[in-house]
């Protein structure tokens, strides 16, 4: 599937700002099955500079500071992506779940120990024993980690309720599971706490989602889940799916803090208003695009 992805995150003040720095994570990741066509950032107004680097998890990070005084701020994340299938994983194939456990325990797979990081609380992702007691249910003895990871996804998707504006970024795990509501990240870090809770490794995953299912329209999140010998293994609780080829990657980390599209801080401003429009289309083909990068302070071409 070939997809073209609009980002716009709009910021309005009452008051100027004189300084903007930001931290965007806008730029889909360049995978085995998911080829980056093309990423172009549009920042209004004037940047005085932008560069690109790296972040701890690998994903692509643009920093950008406005110096110009503004009561608007508007970037644009515009992107062409490929993704592929890939052969279909059988859950029942996977090592057992307590296999899987004491893999990241022993440190001896280097795979095992680079996902070992992913097995421990983060800041937002904490769990309580009733947190673990509900996942228990899905972890019965030697039942294969996929298997049991995915069980316990489907039970998330039935339990609780997605329900838009419901929750906010300072909602805990614990709000969530005890209100049995939210939306796809708060759906996205139960999941994880109810994994990491019985020292299993899984990752925030943040991204988008083709039109037409739940949460198609915004930023996206899910989850993955180490599986050794297999690698990373996707699962989306708020759809109920394995990952397919309707999900673009952006990025991954230990929870949303790691991942936020657009952070940064501002100098004035006052009360502000944030506006987020997302749109996901698929194309029939890649479009031929013609060379057209400029020595623009607007824009970053990947």
């Amino acid at each position: 599937m070939i997809y073209q992805v609009r980002h716009l995150t709009k910021y309005s003040y009452a008051l100027p700002v004189t300084t903007t720095h930001s931290e965007l994570r806008l730029t889909p990741r360049e995978l085995p099955w998911q080829h980056l066509v093309r990423s172009v950032i549009t920042v209004e107004p004037h940047y005085e500079n932008m560069r690109g680097f790296r972040d701890y998890f690998g994903n692509a990070v643009r920093y950008c500071s406005v110096l110009t005084p503004h009561h608007e701020l508007a970037i644009t994340a515009e992107s062409i992506v490929e993704v592929q299938a890939l052969n279909p994983l059988m859950p029942a194939a996977t090592p057992a779940w307590e296999q899987v456990r004491a893999a990241l325990g022993n440190h001896e797979d280097p795979g095992a120990l680079q996902a070992f990081e992913f097995a421990a609380e983060s800041r937002y992702i904490r769990w309580t024993q009733q947190i673990a007691d509900y996942a228990r249910r899905s972890l019965a003895p030697g039942r294969p980690i996929l298997e049991a990871a995915a069980d316990l996804s489907s039970r998330i998707h039935r339990d609780f309720r997605y329900l838009p504006e419901s929750t906010d970024i300072d909602t805990s795990v614990e709000d969530v599971f005890r209100n049995q509501r939210g939306v796809c990240q708060d759906f996205a870090h139960l999941l994880i706490a109810m994994l990491r809770a019985h020292g299993l490794a899984a990752r925030y995953v943040s991204g988008y989602l083709r039109s037409g299912n739940i949460g198609a329209e915004a930023s996206h999140a899910w989850v993955s889940v180490f599986v050794p010998g297999h690698g990373w293994v996707d699962l989306d609780p708020t759809n109920d799916v394995l990952v397919a080829t309707d999900h673009i990657t952006l990025a991954w980390g230990r929870d949303y803090g790691d991942v936020t599209p657009v952070k940064g801080i501002t100098l004035g401003g006052g009360d502000h208003i944030i506006e987020v429009e997302v749109r996901v289309d698929p194309l029939a083909a890649v479009p031929a695009i013609a060379d057209t990068r400029r020595a623009s302070a607007r824009r970053w071409d990947r």
